[in-house]
């Protein structure tokens, strides 16, 4: 599995804050049982999040090129 990037990391934590935040204070809970529901949903939003931001695409490598012969074969007699 390769490694996320910046943005990935970032953006799936910016989405567990940022949704944690109006989740709570949309709903008004102040139960434990409450936040903990809340807690766990804006992680599993978050990763969801970080694992549909696009990755980058490697760059294309430049064709290697055939060397040079550096003088003319003759063929071979048999």
């Amino acid at each position: 599995m390769p490694r996320p990037t910046v943005a990935q990391l970032l953006y799936g934590s910016c989405t567990v804050v940022v949704s944690t935040l109006a989740m709570l204070l949309l709903s008004q809970t102040s139960s434990g049982p409450g936040i903990a529901v809340i807690a766990v949903a804006a992680l599993a939003l978050g990763l969801l999040v970080a694992l549909t931001v696009p990755a980058p695409k490697p760059s294309p490598r430049p064709a290697a090129a055939a060397p040079a012969p550096d003088k003319e074969r003759e063929p071979v007699s048999r």
